[in-house]
């Protein structure tokens, strides 16, 4: 009901914003040959912002008129988000009929993130579905078909390029062949087509590479928001570089007993790092952190403490803070939380891991929960 609710209901009323109008009339002038990148970028209406590739994969929705679809579109990310939870699930070892699935898809249709993709119909849905798809094929050690996925994405947009480095630390080196295949293969057969392919790259990537101070709960969105100095706000991107390169250091000793552990808090933390230390970081963007969450499960997980989901309620809650009695402290919670929802999520898990790092073991008996192996139950062999 949930599902259906947020759907049928909430996406298809809209409201606020509109994230699809831009794209469907993109996807109408790629379909017959009219010039896509025509957007003034000094409005603040939402802009079409896909290169050739990405026009060439959302022209078909040009065959339906506007509001069919639009719902089209968003059965597609509602689809696309069932399939990336169902996934999710798979990965840490439980079913479809187990207690983990209806949780889950609980926990993804009341976040902020999966209503406003939905309701404002954006494509974070499918986004979702290539990361997952990417990570439980690069688990498997299917590297071809893992950069495949993850390629599909960029030919939409590169929110998933830090993911790359997770390939380079495991040595699966033939993800990048297909990682750079499909877009480039997309985008070979989108440029002849497209009326006007050359201004994606003199108009809009230097627009792409601008920090703008609104919708942007960036370190320097927000920063250039409230007007803090230049330099506090590069000090503070460093710092956060800094904690996150010293946190992907601390997991690494992870990557081979427990690749599952390793590989989902990894992603967790490339992702974070990419909303809060990138040009534009949108709240809804937090879906993507939907394995992280996901690894509570395991023994050794770093989301097993207050902290972290007080970081997550942060950046996840759909909770409005503004306050007709307090104005300014409200809007100042409403438009930072998410920023220092992902601020704090860094700093618990960089926190967690070098606690590990730097005390003694603990013995079995005062270590939390049945299962003290470190491992995930699916890299421990079966013994008849």
């Amino acid at each position: 009901m949930l599902v259906v609710h947020r759907t049928v209901i909430l996406a298809v009323d809209g409201h606020r914003t509109d994230d699809f109008t831009g794209v469907y009339r993109a996807a109408v002038a790629f379909w017959n040959r009219q010039p896509v990148y025509t957007a003034a970028y000094h409005h603040v209406d939402p802009h079409y912002l896909y290169p050739p590739s990405g026009s060439l994969l959302i022209a078909p929705f040009a065959v339906f008129e506007h509001e069919l679809s639009r719902w089209v579109f968003i059965g597609a990310n509602a689809l696309a988000v069932l399939i990336a939870v169902y996934l999710v699930v798979r990965m840490f070892g439980h079913t479809a009929a187990s207690a983990a699935l209806p949780i889950a898809v609980t926990v993804a249709f009341v976040s902020e993130s999966l209503v406003n993709t939905l309701v404002f119909t954006n494509i974070n849905g499918v986004i979702l579905l290539g990361q997952v798809a990417f990570l439980t094929l690069l688990l498997a050690r299917r590297d071809l078909w893992a950069g495949a996925a993850i390629g599909l994405t960029f030919a939409i947009k590169p929110t998933l390029a830090p993911l790359l480095l997770l390939p380079v630390l495991r040595r699966q080196l033939k993800v990048f062949i297909t990682a750079a295949g499909v877009p480039i293969a997309l985008t070979a057969l989108a440029w002849p087509w497209a009326a006007d392919p050359w201004q994606f790259v003199e108009r809009t990537v230097p627009y792409l590479l601008q920090s703008r101070d609104y919708f942007n709960s960036s370190i320097t969105g927000n920063g250039t928001y409230y007007g803090l100095p230049e330099p506090l706000i590069l000090i503070l991107r460093i710092g956060f570089a800094l904690l996150t390169a010293t946190t992907l250091y601390l997991l690494y000793r992870y990557h081979r007993h427990d690749e599952v552990f390793f590989v989902v808090t990894s992603a967790g933390v490339l992702m974070t790092a990419s909303f809060l230390l990138g040009s534009l970081g949108q709240m809804y963007y937090s879906m993507l952190l939907f394995p992280l969450l996901m690894s509570v499960v395991l023994p050794q997980s770093v989301m097993r403490n207050w902290p972290a989901w007080l970081a997550v309620y942060g950046f996840l809650s759909a909770d409005q803070w503004y306050s007709g009695r307090w104005i300014e402290a409200g809007r100042y919670i409403e438009y930072m939380r998410p920023t220092w929802g992902w601020s704090l999520l860094l700093v618990v898990i960089f926190a967690v891991l070098l606690d590990r790092r730097i005390r003694p073991p603990r013995p079995p008996a005062e270590q939390d929960g049945r299962n003290t192996d470190h491992r995930s139950a699916s890299s421990v062999p079966h013994r008849l």
